[in-house]
C-alpha cells in the first residue's frame, strides 16, 4: 500500500477491535484541493470523505490481517452503509475504531465508527461521533473462483509494519 490513511495504531484487542488515528494537516496536499479559493470565496480545506473510508479501511482491514498474523491477504470487498455528519478540517483528528463483527475462513464483516477530536479549543480536545460504516473482506486466498495470486502478500508491505512497529504492536511478520 503506497498511500496511508492512519498515522498510528492507539490500541489493538486481537480479533476483536483496532483503534487508529489520522491527523488532518495542511501539509497534506489533497487538501489544498478542496476546497481551492476562489474569487469570492476563501479557501476551504476539507478532508474526502473518500480518504475517510480508506482510513476506515486501512483501519480494519489491518484488524482484519492481524487475526491471522498477515498470512492472509485481506482486500476489501464491499462497502455497506456509510454515514458522516461532520468534515474534518486541518488542526483536527480522526479516531477510527474498527471491530470485527463476523470472520469466518472467506473473509470478515467489520464495523468502523468515526469520532472527529478537535484540537482547537483551550483545555483537553473534545471528541464528537460522526459517523460509521460498514466494510466486509475477503481472504484473497480463499477466493471461490480458485484463481490464484502471488505468493508475497503484496496488500501488508512495508509501510503497514512500519506502522504497526512504531506504534508499538509486535508481530512475526
Amino acid at each position: 500500500m503506497r498511500w496511508m490513511w492512519i498515522d498510528r495504531v492507539l490500541e489493538l484487542v486481537p480479533r476483536q477491535k483496532l483503534v487508529a488515528i489520522k491527523h488532518v494537516s495542511l501539509a497534506e496536499e489533497h487538501l489544498h484541493d478542496h476546497f481551492a479559493a476562489t474569487p469570492g470565496r476563501d479557501a476551504l480545506p476539507v478532508m474526502p470523505a473518500s480518504l475517510i473510508i480508506e482510513g476506515c479501511a486501512q483501519t480494519a482491514g489491518i484488524l482484519v490481517g492481524h487475526a491471522e498474523d498477515f498470512r492472509e491477504k485481506v482486500i476489501l470487498a464491499k462497502v455497506g452503509k456509510f454515514e458522516i455528519s461532520r468534515d474534518a478540517f486541518p488542526g483536527q483528528t480522526l479516531r477510527y475504531t474498527a471491530t470485527i463483527q463476523q470472520m469466518d475462513k472467506v473473509g470478515a464483516a467489520t464495523t468502523t465508527a468515526i469520532e472527529l477530536m478537535d484540537h482547537t479549543a483551550a483545555g483537553a480536545p473534545s471528541i464528537a461521533a460522526i459517523g460509521r460504516i460498514d466494510l466486509i473482506f475477503s481472504h484473497l486466498d480463499n477466493n471461490m473462483s480458485g484463481e490464484k495470486f502471488p505468493e508475497h502478500n503484496f496488500v501488508f508491505g512495508e509501510g503497514f509494519k512500519t506502522l504497526l512497529r512504531s506504534s508499538g504492536v509486535a508481530g512475526t511478520w
